[in-house]
């Protein structure tokens, strides 16, 4: 949903009008993005528009429609790569009701109603406190609700498992209505210009001091295997299948390459991190390296996890 060879604005004057209409303080032009993702990298935005309700979400759709604007959701930024010459369009950023999370714990069942930009975090630690069953294979996925949903995050379990029901938006059909997508490793069946506006999500009910101490713990054990003091996206490549990209990288001897300002972590060879000033073009090219080397070694062909979004020069 990007333009990927230009950089001049798409948006005319009367875009730029009717966004301020609609948005009034919460669109700011020529935007920066490298701030608002987990690798603290990527160049500006035509226009970055912060979305409060699932009607300002319709009209700003319907406006890209008319329009054949090109845009894109960025979410919380994480498992995403921004080119260094920015994003033409229009990126939306949901807050305001997108945000919220209610929780209403059952008898046997505790149910989850959240928003497509509500945290995961907070998610997991409010359904845990309610004694949510299996909320634990969660805990730790960087994100939102949208985006872990959309990429069926997970990890003994996925995001999927849980899942009953989704509303989503598009420009073709602004108004926030249901779907049933399918869910697979690490994608789903969504329309790739579905915007996710909110999902109800269903859990076993169990004892609540148990679920917290599982989560605890595998947050404890995340924090140890996994570079969490430097920006990065979390892990690049998928698993293949019956073996881990970690390891893969691991053994073609990639832990620790650098390019520019970007690294293979020695911590977790599936994790690149910016550990200073790095590019989209530091990272993507370091991407490209240890795919080759990789390919080489063991002819596994390992798939990206992340997405590159943008202009990249």
């Amino acid at each position: 949903m990007t333009a990927l060879h230009s950089e001049t604005s798409l948006l005319n004057e009367d875009d730029r009008t009717y966004l301020v209409q609609l948005l009034k303080q919460r669109v700011t032009f020529d935007a920066p993005l490298a701030p608002l993702t987990s690798w603290k990298i990527g160049g500006p935005a035509d226009a970055l528009a912060n979305i409060e309700s699932e009607r300002e979400l319709a009209e700003t759709l319907r406006r890209t429609f008319r329009r054949k604007l090109p845009w894109m959701v960025l979410g919380s930024g994480s498992n995403l790569l921004v080119g260094d010459g920015g994003v033409r369009g229009i990126v939306i950023r949901l807050s305001g009701s997108f945000t919220k999370i209610a929780i209403s714990a059952q008898e046997n069942e505790v149910i989850v109603e959240a928003g497509a930009s509500a945290s995961v975090a907070l998610l997991v630690a409010q359904g845990a406190s309610h004694g949510a069953l299996g909320i634990g294979s969660l805990a730790g996925i960087p994100g939102s609700v949208g985006g872990a949903l959309r990429m069926n995050a997970g990890t003994d379990r996925e995001f999927g498992d849980f899942v009953k029901e989704v509303w989503v938006q598009s420009p073709a059909r602004p108004q926030t209505h249901a779907v049933t997508p399918q869910y697979f490793y690490r994608h789903t069946t969504l329309a790739r210009d579905a915007v996710v506006a909110r999902a109800t999500l269903a859990f076993e009910r169990g004892d609540s001091s148990t679920v917290r101490a599982e989560m605890q713990s595998r947050l404890v054990r995340r924090k140890a295997t996994q570079p969490l003091a430097w920006p990065n996206a979390g892990s690049c490549f998928r698993n293949p299948p019956g073996d881990a990209a970690g390891r893969l990288i691991e053994a073609a001897g990639a832990k620790g390459w650098r390019l520019g300002g970007a690294e293979v972590s020695p911590l977790h060879a599936n994790f690149i991190v910016n550990r200073d000033n790095a590019s989209a073009s530091d990272v993507a090219g370091l991407l490209a390296r240890v795919r080759r080397a990789v390919a080489e070694r063991f002819d596994v062909e390992l798939e990206l996890e992340v997405h590159f979004v943008g202009v990249f020069v």
